[in-house]
């Protein structure tokens, strides 16, 4: 099991966010976590990695327990996170965002080149010298995962990809994501949109006010319209 994550809870402040989260994801699989804004989403992505200081629970990541490390030490070991707000860095050219993600080889992941981002992400490849401040929004999400993956992660959190993207964008991002599938990467995506969750996931779960409501596979889900028309905007 690549990530493993049992009775996770997290508070910011006096207020209780996350509420005895599970889920697991394998090696090779896309696991979508689905779930309305607020729903409790990104808290759960930004505690896995480290950046909500107050949680409890525990975290398995390739057998290793990461509950009480800090996020470069997450990071480091192969976990990359790519945020909602696309980080990206405005007055860097695209190769030099790129630079700025490098990592050494693991042995138990894929290992990205420029040019093979490049291949990944075509768009990219016309703009190398472009700064990351003149790029398009779509673009620049497409920068954001292109510099995670020059970390070489075994697993990768994608914090909604696809939100706030032209149709033809989201299309690319499919690709992208069953491409990133096939070379051996583990992914989960947070996801409002079950149109392109379903296009890309093996398995997902909902959740609805801090807590898992709902875990299997996207048939499964499907099977069940009173649990996923009651807990998505459809």
């Amino acid at each position: 099991m690549k990530l493993s994550v049992s009775d996770l809870n997290s508070h910011y402040g006096p207020a209780h966010i996350l509420f005895d989260i599970n889920l697991e994801v394998g090696a090779g699989e896309v696991v979508a976590l689905l779930g309305r804004n607020g729903a409790g989403k990104s808290t759960t992505f930004r505690s896995i990695i480290g950046l909500v200081e107050q949680r409890s629970g525990r975290v398995l990541f390739e057998g290793r327990d990461v509950s009480n490390s800090p996020t470069y030490d997450i990071v480091r070991a192969g976990l990359g996170y790519v945020p909602e707000e696309r980080r990206i860095f405005s007055e860097l050219t695209v190769e030099e965002n790129l630079e700025v993600g490098r990592q050494p080889k693991r042995p138990n992941a894929p290992y990205w080149t420029r040019d093979k981002l490049f291949a990944l992400f075509p768009n990219l490849g016309e703009m190398r010298r472009r700064p990351g401040g003149r790029m398009s929004g779509g673009e620049q999400q497409m920068l954001t995962i292109a510099r995670t993956l020059m970390g070489n992660p075994s697993l990768v959190l994608l914090d909604e990809p696809s939100e706030g993207l032209a149709p033809k964008i989201i299309e690319q991002m499919v690709d992208a994501i069953l491409t990133m599938k096939r070379e051996g990467v583990s992914i989960v995506v947070s996801e409002q949109n079950l149109h392109f969750a379903r296009l890309i996931s093996d398995r997902a779960y909902l959740i609805e006010r801090g807590q898992i409501c709902f875990g299997g596979t996207m048939a499964e889900l499907d099977a069940r319209p009173d649990i996923r028309d009651a807990h998505l905007s459809v």
